[in-house]
């Protein structure tokens, strides 16, 4: 159920991270929007194998930078 809030503003958060510990660490990435104080979208993921490449981490976190250009 969406609320009225008064404005439409839309803003999103993104994160990404390595997640557990040793040789079984995995990107954990994630982003969530909102449009006028509603969450209308969110999106998180955790790779099945390891990846040492923070490029890759830093293009799921732009996942959500695109998410809110598209809203």
């Amino acid at each position: 159920m969406f609320l009225k809030h008064g404005h439409v503003k839309v803003v999103g958060y993104t994160d990404s991270d390595w997640a557990g510990k040793g040789d079984k660490k995995r990107l954990t990435s994630g982003y969530f929007t909102f449009v006028g104080g509603n969450l209308v979208t969110w999106r998180s993921k955790k790779l099945k194998v390891v990846s040492l490449l923070s490029a890759y981490a830093e293009y799921q976190a732009m996942e959500g930078f695109y998410e809110v250009l598209w809203l």
